[in-house]
């Protein structure tokens, strides 16, 4: 599976919104622009599809008196677009706020306008982000363990291989374009861990090598290209996935629900960037009762969270295991991170927790 259509075709399709606009004006019409509303509303969640799908929500964004600055903007993103694909360039979320400065009265007054924009440009299109030129600011994500990743030498075009068990005390960083990556390991799962902390202690003391599996830091909510990453891996080398967050509301319902089934502001590229496979093996409300650890009180913005994934996220509203989850923990009015295990040892999370969880498949979530 790609999520790749050709810059020619991309192209295209810029230059055909164009042209319908221009002709719409020649007609003296009113030009308008459709794209699909980009919200946990407009998506339906069916598990033998695996992801979040757009439901046909549509937005309108048609040239009127009162709508003339954002009309312009999205035409001159697109025009950007178009310039960054037939030259081969590419531009970062923020390089494109201030390329914006020389739009004269078109130009975005803040980087989220901005980024809004690029979003509904991205979404009217089908096509994801970096099809259109742009990339993130942010990492990808780092690797270490058993996988050899072949890209390609950018000046000659011949394959590099590299291999993620030769980085020392550091690790491999996923680049913003995945596509053209290919892979090599003996691994038998792949290890999607969300901080970088603990990342650190597993790459530390190689845990890599004693579970004989790759190891992801995710860094939080993970990037496209880290998900698309996992993605790709995952399905190349048929690996399972398994995830490893704290025990909050946000390591549940973003992290890991984002991983999982993707979100309803990129329901349109959802299937290329979740991981429906993926199953939880990180901290529980339950976890956190027979571990007996230590733990913090749930702010009022986690039981909202919590409330409101019970109630509106297809995902959550679809597997009961969840919801009982979530439940419990409102009940428990507690929090607790990965690193609470160190209350046990530094290295308990490597010589007891982990190895646990992946024999006990009733402690897992799906």
């Amino acid at each position: 599976m790609t999520a790749k259509k050709s810059s020619k075709n991309v192209v295209e399709l810029i230059k055909g919104l164009a042209t319908n606009v221009y002709k719409s004006i020649l007609s003296k019409k009113q030009p308008e622009l459709n794209m699909p509303l980009r919200s946990l509303s407009n998506v339906k969640y069916d598990p033998e599809i695996g992801y979040f799908e757009l439901v046909g929500k549509m937005k309108e964004r048609t040239l009127t008196a009162s709508s003339v600055k954002s009309f312009a903007q999205t035409l001159r993103m697109m025009s950007l677009s178009k310039e960054l694909i037939e030259t081969n360039d590419i531009a970062t979320k923020r390089e494109a706020y201030y390329v914006s400065k020389n739009w004269a009265e078109a130009h975005f007054d803040s980087q989220p306008e901005s980024d809004a924009v690029m979003d509904d440009v991205e979404a009217m299109m089908m096509v994801n982000r970096e099809q259109i030129g742009f990339i993130p600011e942010e990492k990808g994500g780092e690797i270490a363990g058993k996988l050899i990743v072949i890209d390609k030498d950018q000046d000659t075009g011949k394959e590099i291989k590299i291999d993620c068990t030769k980085f020392g005390s550091g690790a491999y960083s996923i680049p913003s374009s995945v596509e053209d990556l290919k892979f090599q390991t003996s691994a038998k799962f792949i290890l999607a861990i969300e901080t970088a902390g603990m990342f650190q202690r597993l790459l530390k003391h190689n845990y890599w090598k004693k579970a004989n599996c790759i190891l992801i830091s995710m860094g939080g909510v993970p990037t496209r290209a880290c998900r698309r990453f996992i993605r790709r891996l995952s399905d190349d080398m048929n690996l399972p996935v398994y995830v490893f967050t704290d025990g909050d509301p946000y390591g549940f319902a973003n992290i890991y629900r984002t991983l999982k089934v993707g979100s309803g502001n990129a329901a349109h590229i959802n299937q290329y960037f979740c991981v429906p496979g993926a199953k939880f093996i990180g901290i529980t409300p339950q976890d956190i009762i027979d571990y007996k650890l230590p733990s913090h009180p749930l702010k009022d913005v986690d039981l909202k969270r919590i409330k409101d994934a019970i109630k509106n996220d297809p995902f959550i509203k679809h597997h009961k295991e969840w919801q009982k989850a979530m439940k419990q923990m409102a009940d428990m009015k507690v929090r607790a991170e990965q690193q609470a295990l160190a209350k046990w040892g530094l290295n308990y999370v490597i010589d007891k927790y982990l190895p646990q969880k992946l024999k006990n498949e009733k402690s897992w979530l799906p």
